[in-house]
């Protein structure tokens, strides 16, 4: 089947790629409200692009009414975010933070999230996150209605057995981060992999 994302099935576009592009990392995002609350929204539609400098970059949409999302103007207002990476067991609490509550209600208390200060940015990362990263905006880039922010990491932050002191890599056979699937509600586990040594 051939689809015109452009035309005919533009309505369509969304639940097709969400659907095709997967698994996607979340990133759990938290940001600093005006009135001082800590926001916490998770997002899937987040990479990252590159290590010369460390580059993620995360797509908030809007609300149903237009305005930007809380994480957006926070990270906009303050240029600053944490993205919290997302373990098994905490899944169901990301997804409950996705719900939508009137700006300036803070997700971390409505849930009991515990926080922890971050080192070189104001917004605090989850203290029950395996791993987060300190970012600062870069830029904000909007496409039509899509509004890329660029953040680049200053630092990260992640637990212990997760990571080999030795060589800094992550212990792959520990770190099994949730993936997002299709819309509107499909998520993976990501503990069964495979190792398949590339060309050298």
């Amino acid at each position: 089947m051939e689809l015109d994302l452009l035309g005919t099935h533009a309505d369509r576009a969304y639940p097709i790629l969400a659907g095709l592009v997967v698994p996607r990392p979340i990133a759990w995002v938290t940001t600093l409200h005006e009135n001082g609350t800590v926001n916490a929204s998770p997002f899937s539609f987040f990479n990252v692009f590159g290590d010369d400098p460390p580059l993620v970059i995360f797509a908030p949409g809007d609300r149903d009414d237009g305005t930007p999302k809380d994480s957006a103007r926070n990270a906009k207002r303050t240029g600053e975010f944490v993205v919290n990476l997302v373990s098994p067991d905490l899944a169901e609490v990301m997804v409950r933070t996705s719900a939508a509550h009137p700006p300036g209600v803070s997700e971390t208390e409505h849930e009991g999230l515990a926080t922890l200060p971050s080192s070189v940015v104001a917004p605090p990362r989850l203290a029950a996150a395996p791993a987060a990263l300190e970012c600062k905006v870069h830029s904000i880039q909007e496409i039509g209605s899509n509004r890329l922010i660029l953040g680049i990491v200053h630092r990260v932050h992640v637990r212990d057995e997760l990571i080999d002191p030795a060589t800094l890599r992550i212990r792959q056979e520990h770190y099994h981060p949730v993936g997002r699937m299709a819309v509107p509600d499909w998520y993976c586990r990501t503990a069964d992999l495979f190792e398949l040594p590339r060309p050298r």
